[in-house]
């Protein structure tokens, strides 16, 4: 997960792409941004509509951004991003998936500390200011709390004029937010018919509520999008997940990428473009189906 992440381990990275961190910081992440950019500017097969909008929770009031084609009904997905949070790179990912044809809804998960802008960023795990910052936001995030924003995430969308109801709701999320994608899956298996976890982190644990053991309650198809890195520091984990699937009859599609922890999040120092476009097909698939 990206409280994991050691500067050392951002170095190696950068130093594959001939950067340093200053070059990223100074260029490189505005150069990703800006390609990302125009990739989903081309995607957009219509005009959108977008705004910040407030989704209503049984813990408070929920910031979110929500993009969708501007005319007609469509798929709803739910979007949870990164332990950085709600930014201008999740939207621009919002805004490229809209362009194929779905309301999207990036929530802010830290809206019971703190609304956006959060004024998060890499290095906010690098300090001892920093974590001070995020760690009790990261914390807020219980089991039971992401469960029932997901109910409140679902029950939003589905009250939507941009939301065509009769087909199954989506759900994606990235390093901390890839298990929430389950959670969200067995906390409304009626509606939550696709979740996709890319670079997820603590999918498999010891816990009773582990992601993993979640698979059996829900009625969602599911793609496992595994980091490389973490692959090697958790080997078994991808066996656990194929295992617990397997048992619950769930389709789960589950491959690890040549490709380091956040390689799909443009302004990541990790961002790989090729694995990360190859990523984005698996889940346009993933989401055909339902």
């Amino acid at each position: 997960m990206c409280d994991e992440f050691t500067a050392a381990a951002d170095d190696e990275v950068l130093a594959r792409k001939g950067l340093t961190r200053r070059e990223f910081a100074g260029w490189g992440a505005a150069s990703a941004m800006a390609g990302y950019a125009a990739t989903a500017v081309a995607a957009q097969s219509a005009g959108l509509s977008e705004a910040m909008v407030d989704v209503t929770t049984p813990d408070g009031t929920c910031d979110a951004f929500f993009v969708h084609p501007a005319e007609g009904s469509h798929p709803g997905v739910i979007f949870w991003p990164d332990a950085i949070g709600l930014r201008d790179a999740k939207k621009l990912m919002a805004r490229r998936l809209a362009g194929a044809g779905y309301a999207v809804l990036v929530v802010n998960q830290y809206y019971r500390t703190s609304r956006t802008p959060l004024d998060l960023g890499f290095g906010s795990f690098r300090s001892e200011e920093g974590r001070a910052k995020i760690m009790p936001m990261m914390a807020s995030l219980t089991p039971d709390a992401v469960t029932r924003d997901a109910a409140a995430h679902v029950a939003f969308l589905d009250a939507q004029d941009a939301v065509d109801t009769s087909r199954g709701i989506g759900t994606q999320g990235y390093c901390m937010g890839g298990p929430f994608t389950v959670r969200t899956a067995a906390a409304v298996p009626g509606r939550v018919r696709a979740a996709a976890s890319f670079h997820g982190g603590r999918l498999v644990t010891d816990q009773d509520d582990s992601p993993h053991r979640l698979l059996a309650t829900s009625q969602a198809s599911f793609l496992f999008a595994v980091a490389q890195d973490d692959d090697a520091k958790a080997p078994g984990d991808k066996h656990a997940l194929r295992k617990a699937a397997g048992d619950a009859g769930k389709l789960a599609e589950l491959e690890v990428y040549a490709a380091d922890h956040s390689w799909c999040v443009p302004d990541a120092p990790a961002y790989d473009q090729g694995e990360a476009d190859r990523a984005w097909l698996r889940l346009l698939e993933l989401y055909s189906k339902f």
